[in-house]
């Protein structure tokens, strides 16, 4: 979603000008929730605790053109319209962080991540519907770790991880488990939030089960060098056998049987900072209480744990140099509108990679990478492996170079999108 955020004078001006047209299925906002939006993530990062009043929102202009999925109009739908207003949150988030970037946080676990079961209750004979919105991690800020399982700034006060007993009561389902997702939240100098795992095993009858989701590909951010979190996701445990769905955070009726077990698994949120700088006693209290596993602690945070689990000083503060040693760093030419005049770049976040470059981070085709700048989030792309580019160089163009802050001629830190496949 395309966001110019404008600071002048005493006014701020959020322009969506260019944000995609409206589309005929549920996923687009009006103009009263993408301002309110903006409202709300400005509210939370500048002046939390003020009470607000009708001055409040003088200064802040919103420009959303109409018949975008920011400023719907009849006949098409916005019954989903939490999905855009995370992503107003998002890019407002994203945008902020390149000004202020002591005072935001990481990406906020993406999507509303609508989940329904429904059918005929076997027992009583009627229709019923269980909805559910599971919580997730919060982005990591300056001072602290990011909150888990947490309903996000734009939820207010409600409740989202219903009571196993209620729900147990009403509907054929019973929760196996809820759990936080180890490994799931961004890592980073402060980490974000875990995000929350459940299992609801249908008991009795039939039923189906429908998922309207985003970020399942493209996970929440971190800012000023964090690590992106692990995305949301969801399947089906039948007989002992995953079945995993063909569109990845969408789906539509699959029919359930008795005993099926329906795996939730909420997004975390993105870390801030270097996670090399984590101080390592941090990170070996994180493993002691499951929020991270010992391997992970190695490969992110480069931490060494001893069999005790206390940290192996001298041992941390040579991975920590390895692994800063290893991270790639190109340099970034302004050649990109000679190879994708059309803007695709960073429009579209098609990543060209010399394919030597490519190698030395095993990138294939098709792979998501993140060009780290020294502040604001990564900007993520798609590789594309094209040996016209030259070797040990990153064809940005302008907007690539806004986003991350780098002109022709600095280095930028490429990293591949790490594996966040979570427990």
């Amino acid at each position: 979603m395309p966001l110019k955020l404008t600071v002048r004078g005493d006014r701020l001006i959020a322009d969506f000008t260019g944000a995609s047209p409206q589309v005929p299925v549920p996923v687009n906002s009006t103009l009263a929730v993408t301002a309110a939006s903006v409202f709300i993530t400005l509210k939370s990062v500048l002046d939390p605790t003020a009470p607000l009043n009708h001055g409040s929102f003088r200064p802040v202009e919103v420009i959303a053109p109409e018949r975008t999925i920011v400023n719907v109009k009849h006949p098409a739908p916005a019954g989903s319209h939490g999905e855009i207003r995370k992503r107003v949150v998002a890019t407002m988030l994203g945008a902020l962080s390149q000004i202020v970037p002591e005072l935001v946080s990481g990406d906020i676990h993406r999507t509303s991540f609508h989940n329904l079961i429904g059918g005929i209750h076997p027992r009583t004979g009627k229709e019923y519907v269980h909805y559910e919105w599971a919580s997730g991690g919060n982005g990591a800020f300056a001072e602290d770790d990011g909150a888990s399982a947490m309903a996000t700034i734009d939820w207010g006060d409600l409740t989202t991880v219903q009571p196993s007993e209620v729900l147990e009561t009403r509907f054929p389902l019973v929760v196996e488990w809820s759990r936080l997702g180890v490994d799931s939240g961004g890592d980073g100098r402060r980490r974000g939030g875990l995000g929350m795992r459940r299992a609801l095993r249908l008991s009795a009858g039939t039923a189906t089960y429908s998922l309207l989701s985003d970020g399942a590909v493209v996970p929440p951010f971190g800012v000023i060098g964090g690590e992106s979190a692990a995305p949301v996701d969801s399947f089906v445990m039948r007989d002992g056998r995953q079945i995993r769905f063909d569109q990845p955070g969408k789906v539509g009726g699959f029919a359930l049987h008795d005993g099926d077990v329906v795996i939730l698994q909420s997004a975390g949120g993105g870390g801030y900072g270097d996670p090399l700088e984590r101080p390592a006693e941090r990170v070996a209290e994180d493993v002691r209480e499951g929020y991270i596993s010992a391997g992970h602690a190695r490969e992110m945070y480069g931490v060494v744990l001893a069999a005790a689990g206390a940290v192996d000083a001298p041992a941390t503060a040579a991975l920590r140099r390895q692994i800063a040693a290893a991270r790639l760093y190109l340099t970034v030419t302004d050649r990109s509108e000679l190879l994708y005049a059309d803007g695709r770049y960073s429009r579209h976040r098609i990543c060209p990679l010399h394919p030597d470059d490519a190698a030395a981070l095993a990138i294939g085709d098709g792979d998501i990478v993140e060009l780290v700048g020294n502040s604001g989030p990564a900007l993520r792309a798609w590789a594309v492996i094209d040996p016209a580019i030259e070797r040990g160089t990153m064809p940005l163009d302008g907007i690539g170079q806004g986003i991350v802050g780098a002109k022709p001629g600095a280095a930028l830190h490429l990293r591949k999108l790490r594996n966040c496949a979570v427990t």
